[in-house]
């Protein structure tokens, strides 16, 4: 059993995750004179030997390829679809899979640096979802905090500062055209990537790996942007390998303490905290709650509405690659750019709508860039010959394929949702989640609409469309399994009626005012775009509520 160390000192917050929503969190209360203490389950991060940004496939341990689900660290900094000791569990018929970062930062180290903002539209809950009410606040409400972020972490494509824009590439502004001939639009996509200075931050050096670790600094990261913010006040303090077991309460009902288990000393602690805010991901920060009962809370915390763990939602996603043969003929050129696309294209093809409802973007990326791992795994796949003739093949279609990558929003369904499992523990003693997972009829129909398009662009483009997708099967028009496109979302779900939401607008539990949930998990709907920017814009609204709610004695 656990020896059980209780820290005599009360801070005024304990955050628990380190990325986006909780590095927010920790830049924001300090600076708002709050003592704080940030709880991250991973490790402390060094850029220099966890990012693997300028490493050669060679370099790397089975160049870069896990083998039995092990090593999947190997290409991002420090992420993992399975980890020793720390399983989850799938209910029979569910294909979902949990990408967890453990590492301080966490996924924001190896994140796409997409910075779309939600539109109003996206405030809204698409007419066939059935789940109750829409979000409590709208694009207005939120507007000034994307700029907020965008100012501090250096965005381009915005309107909020003079950011340079990258040039569109060769391949992209191929696409370009494609999408012009088909009245489709293709604008720039924004990014959290510097193209000039920014506090002491460098520039982008366009060695085009940001999702591998930025040694730099040039793209966002909360452990290189945020957490040295708030580390400067002095009134942060930092507790790597900390996982977090329990939120503890009061006779009255009210949050305490936290519970977590020192990975390296294997022994229980208890840190207290006036007030308590939950950034650990959407999936991470329902598995806490749920933990955390009591007879108080025989449900778990934050879930008189039983909502806690349900409207679980991820990104639709599929892709495809074309061949374009004009780019064999191109002269040897410098490729080099962003490590993410430079252009995107929104909401799809607008024109041949009808089969579902919401929106999807398409992203892609191709030409001749920095050989990496798998980059000839479709070549490969579709080529005749070994050694000598095989390289020869690789040598003369480099360069010549784009693949095209698009993302859909999600509409809730109650088939979909994450529950404890109190049979099975991890290596520390707590009860795992257990996913359920299940595309839906509107889903499907979505990646249908994306793959045709898909083919349109690249025949307009010139090119051959090289994937085959099945239209039945578990994974229809090549939608991705639940999970593969790391947008987690849903599962502690705001709104203003606490019988169908578990927080208000400003990311504050119904049941208890000095609980917050900051990450994805609070979010009403999906959208099209990447949730990230979203949650550091929310992040930042609900810290500075929660400065001026402590100040004024409210907390």
């Amino acid at each position: 059993m656990l020896q059980v160390i209780r820290s005599p000192r009360v801070y005024d917050v304990c955050v628990i995750g380190s990325g986006a929503a909780g590095g927010v969190a920790a830049k924001v209360l300090t600076h708002g004179g709050l003592e704080v203490v940030l709880l991250e389950a991973g490790r402390q991060v060094d850029p220099a030997t966890d990012f693997k940004q300028h490493l050669w496939p060679y370099e790397l341990a089975r160049r870069g390829l896990g083998v039995g689900g092990e090593g999947d660290d190997l290409m991002a900094a420090n992420g993992f679809w399975s980890i020793k000791g720390e399983p989850y569990i799938r209910a029979p018929g569910t294909r979902f899979q949990w990408f967890r970062s453990r590492i301080v930062g966490g996924r924001t180290n190896h994140w796409g640096q997409g910075a779309y903002r939600f539109s109003e539209a996206d405030f809204k809950q698409r007419s066939n979802t059935g789940v109750g009410e829409d979000w409590p606040i709208s694009y207005e409400d939120l507007v000034a905090y994307y700029r907020k972020v965008e100012s501090y972490i250096g965005v381009y494509g915005t309107d909020t500062n003079s950011m340079p824009i990258p040039r569109p590439r060769c391949t992209e502004l191929l696409v370009k055209r494609a999408c012009d001939r088909l009245g489709i639009p293709c604008v720039t996509a924004p990014g959290s990537v510097l193209t000039r200075p920014l506090n002491g931050r460098p520039a982008c050096h366009y060695c085009g790996q940001c999702w591998r670790g930025c040694k730099t600094g040039s793209n966002f990261s909360s452990s290189q942007v945020l957490i040295p913010a708030a580390s400067t006040t002095g009134r942060l303090t930092l507790l790597a390998n900390a996982m977090a077991r329990e939120i503890l309460v009061d006779a009255n009902g009210v949050a305490r303490a936290v519970s977590y288990v020192d990975k390296t000393t294997r022994t229980e602690q208890q840190v207290r905290a006036k007030v308590v805010v939950l950034a650990a991901s959407a999936c991470e920060s329902a598995r806490l709650l749920l933990n955390s009962q009591s007879s108080l809370f025989p449900n778990g915390l934050a879930n008189s509405s039983g909502v806690v763990g349900r409207y679980l939602r991820d990104s639709i996603g599929t892709q495809g690659a074309g061949y374009f043969p004009q780019l064999e003929r191109a002269l040897p050129h410098n490729h080099d750019g962003i490590g993410r696309p430079h252009l995107w294209i929104p909401r799809g093809n607008n024109s041949r709508r009808g089969s579902f409802v919401g929106n999807y973007h398409i992203l892609f990326l191709g030409g001749r860039n920095l050989p990496l791992v798998s980059d000839f795994d479709l070549i490969v796949e579709q080529s005749q010959g070994y050694g000598l003739s095989l390289k020869k093949t690789c040598k003369r279609v480099y360069g010549s394929l784009i693949n095209f990558i698009a993302g859909g929003e999600m509409i809730s369904n109650d088939k979909s949702y994450c529950e404890i499992d109190r049979n099975i523990t991890d290596e520390w003693g707590i009860p795992v989640l257990r996913f359920h997972f299940q595309w839906g009829a509107n889903e499907i129909a979505m990646a249908k609409d994306m793959q045709e398009t898909i083919q349109h662009l690249v025949e307009a483009g010139g090119g051959t469309y090289l994937t085959r997708v099945q239209p039945k099967g578990d994974l229809p028009y090549g939608i991705s399994p639940g999970g593969m496109s790391f947008h987690e979302q849903g599962t502690v779900r705001m709104g203003t009626n606490p019988r169908a939401s578990a927080l208000n607008e400003f990311c504050q539990a119904h049941d208890m005012r000095n609980l917050f949930v900051l990450d994805a998990g609070c979010f009403v709907s999906s959208s099209d775009k990447p949730p990230t920017h979203t949650i550091l814009a929310l992040a930042w609204r609900s810290s500075e509520y929660l400065v001026e709610e402590a100040r004024k004695g409210n907390l």
